[in-house]
């Protein structure tokens, strides 16, 4: 199993940036696809945007555009820049795998954007 740390979040105006980040640890070589996901209040934990090993990228209708995941394979690190927010992109921020499988959730990073 992978375990992640996820750190970065906070509260910004809408139009503001943040860029969180995703430390994994663990069984980390076994990671192919990594994604970003997030829950926002009272609606259920969705995959906003993911890479694979090689540098491919999708990313949900919803921030695409404005969101850039990345990740640094040698340190086991994985980046979502987020861009011009909005606040309904407030919500906890996840990183795991895709898909998550057997991988526990860590504690996420809470993103709250103000109108």
């Amino acid at each position: 199993q992978v375990q992640f740390v996820e750190s970065g979040g906070g509260l910004v105006q809408a139009g503001g940036s943040l860029r969180l980040s995703c430390a994994a640890s663990g069984n980390t070589f076994s990671i192919n696809t990594i994604g970003w996901y997030r829950r926002a209040p009272g609606k259920q934990r969705e995959l906003v945007a993911q890479s694979s090993r090689g540098g491919r990228t999708t990313y949900a209708d919803s921030v695409k555009g404005r969101f850039t995941i990345s990740r640094d394979n040698a340190k086991n690190t994985g980046y979502l820049q987020m861009n011009s927010l909005a606040p309904e992109d407030t919500a906890d921020y996840y990183c795991n795998t895709v898909p998550a499988g057997f991988n526990s959730w860590g504690q996420g990073t809470q993103v709250t954007v103000s109108s």
